[in-house]
């Protein structure tokens, strides 16, 4: 059994998944908190993991958004991020995020669940720039 000080092996095999994509995505604990993200996210971000390591749910919320279209920042209850993790299955959502050069990128988010033999470990979201129409 794993001890406080050990991750679950489904977030150490979903690291590792998520490590391999070039499609952004991060991986959230089991308490709501960043504890990685691969380099096509730190890309769109503006930061790569080595640089900021685990973040909290607060301080992603306010860095990185999610924002509305008016720059005001989204309610956490309806995000897929907190539906994969509350309600303990797939969300969809489409969202402004704000890179740290202040560039916005109206994105498309699914978040999973990570649920293994032993439970409910955290959450795996995927996101990717949506791009627009050409005139």
């Amino acid at each position: 059994m794993a001890t406080s000080s050990q991750k679950p092996l489904e977030l150490i095999l979903a690291r590792n998944l998520l490590a391999s994509l070039s499609t952004p995505a991060l991986l959230v604990n089991r308490p709501g908190d960043i504890v990685f993200y691969n380099e096509a996210a730190g890309a769109l971000l503006g930061r790569p993991f080595e640089e900021s390591g685990a973040l909290p749910a607060s301080d992603w919320v306010s860095t990185f958004g999610p924002f509305s279209k008016d720059g005001e920042p989204l309610s956490s209850e309806s995000q897929p991020l907190t539906v994969a993790l509350r309600a303990n299955r797939a969300a969809y959502a489409q969202q402004r995020i704000r890179s740290l050069n202040g560039t916005e990128h109206d994105i498309e988010v699914t978040g999973m669940p990570i649920i293994g033999a032993d439970g409910f470990h955290g959450a795996m979201i995927f996101f990717w720039p949506i791009e627009e129409a050409a005139a």
